[in-house]
This record gives C-alpha cells, structure tokens and sequence, in this order.
C-alpha cells in the first residue's frame, strides 16, 4: 500500500500535499530538498559540501509523475533531479508527523 500513488497532488511553493485514502500529508518545500537522494546530492553530503538543501528559502517549482510510483520534482534553486518515490513521501511525513518540533 505505501507504494501506492496518491489520490490527489497539489503543488505549492512552500509545500507539496498528498491524500491517499488513508492519509493526507503537507511536506515543506526545503525538507524536500533536503531529502533529494539523487547522486549529485549523496555525493555533495559525503563531501560536506554546503548547498540549499533545507535552505527555508527554497520553493517548489514543478512536479511530475515518474512513472506510477514516483514524482520529480524541481526546486527555485535549480535542483531539478530529485526523483521522490510515494513511499519515501510517505515515510517523511510520518517523520513529520511524529516529529515534536
């Protein structure tokens, strides 16, 4: 089931939300891109280099599916190749959700 594609996207600048039949979850904008697991970002972490990843000031710019189980999604700073499985989404707002921030 955490595979499964939402019923419903809606893209903001601050924020990406999701409903499932289940679930509706509001990811912010530089968590996503704090998230990107692309190969460009996993190698700048282990080199601790500093980029805008989780810079508060990023925004969402535009999204597409991957396929059915996935979508791109594309950041004010450039970053557009970040591919965010459902079930990863998923998995960071249950994080969010359980986080007492």
């Amino acid at each position: 089931m955490s595979g499964d594609a939402p019923q419903a996207v809606e893209l903001h600048a601050g924020h990406l939300r999701l409903r499932w039949p289940d679930a509706e979850l509001v990811l912010a904008a530089w968590a996503l891109r704090a998230a990107c697991r692309c190969a460009h970002c996993k190698a700048a972490a282990l080199k601790g280099a500093v980029s805008s990843a989780g810079d508060p000031e990023v925004a969402l710019s535009h999204a597409e599916l991957v396929g059915h189980y996935a979508l791109r999604l594309s950041f004010s700073d450039g970053h557009d190749r970040g591919i965010y499985p459902w079930s990863l989404l998923r998995e960071m707002g249950a994080s969010e959700a359980g986080d007492s921030r």
